[in-house]
């Protein structure tokens, strides 16, 4: 099987564009992932892409295989991942169009399958900081270097979906320190740490949420619409980044399981 270094959550906008690129399929104890994964090179890096809700989007966010997809990217290899996602703002001074690469994360799913460890074997690893510190700075200088509006930090909520947050959630959800918020990052980060892979987050902020005052609901059109006229510029952000990324980990991401059982 072809194997690949880094990985990326990311749809067609991103494989597109691979040198020599190459189709898949990985098996998993947790089922089938998402879709074929699609291996291909970015400079001298193999790079493996996964449109995590599918091919023709067809899982929506409390479905998508988390378990199933950070599996196969660990099976091929993979060490370091990329999960750039869609957010709303909850805050009035981060506009949408804006990237934020987060640093913190919050926690408001309610039904997905959180871990790899189930028993007998179990874990209760660490993640006081969710996010690799070595992905996050590649993204943060090369957004620098690019000229492309970012953020460096920020916290992101993940709720359940697929619904949009009423307006009292959205207020709430700011008020515990929420900046952006999203449906995706829970739990692929947790089985990120779990797999002792290093785990990096772009939010793409396609609007304002709810709860901001004097916003008015978006629409999901409207959050695609958004998505879609920046899907480039978080291509070339990735595209830019991912050449940079050091060889060798000097982070602790790789070993998060030492000690955790």
């Amino acid at each position: 099987m072809s194997s690949a270094e880094i990985g990326v959550f990311g749809g067609s906008g991103f494989y597109a564009f691979l040198d020599e690129p190459e189709e898949v399929s990985v098996e998993t104890p947790y089922g089938a992932p998402s879709a074929p994964i699609t291996i291909g090179t970015i400079g001298e890096r193999r790079v493996a892409f996964l449109p995590r809700h599918g091919k023709d989007h067809e899982f929506p966010p409390h479905l998508v295989p988390y378990r199933a997809n950070v599996w196969a990217m660990k099976e091929l290899g993979v060490t370091r991942l990329f999960g750039p996602s869609a957010a709303g703002s909850l805050r009035r001074d981060i506009a949408p169009k804006t990237f934020v690469v987060s640093d913190q994360a919050i926690d408001f799913t309610k039904s997905r399958a959180y871990t790899f460890f189930d028993g007998p074997v179990t874990t209760h690893v660490s993640f006081a900081d969710p996010y690799c510190p070595e992905l996050r700075a590649s993204l943060v200088a090369t957004a620098g270097d690019l000229g492309i509006e970012h953020r460096d930090g920020g916290t992101m909520v993940v709720i359940e979906g697929p619904r949009f947050s009423t307006r009292a959630e959205s207020k709430m959800f700011a008020q515990v320190g929420g900046d952006v918020i999203g449906m995706t990052q829970f739990p692929e980060v947790t089985l990120a740490r779990e797999a002792e892979l290093c785990f990096a987050n772009v939010a793409l902020v396609t609007d304002y949420d709810v709860g901001v005052d004097g916003i008015a609901p978006v629409s999901h059109h409207e959050v695609l619409k958004v998505f879609g006229e920046n899907i480039e510029a978080l291509r070339d952000l990735l595209f830019a980044a991912i050449p940079g990324v050091p060889t060798e980990r000097a982070c602790t991401c790789g070993h998060a399981l030492a000690g955790s059982s």
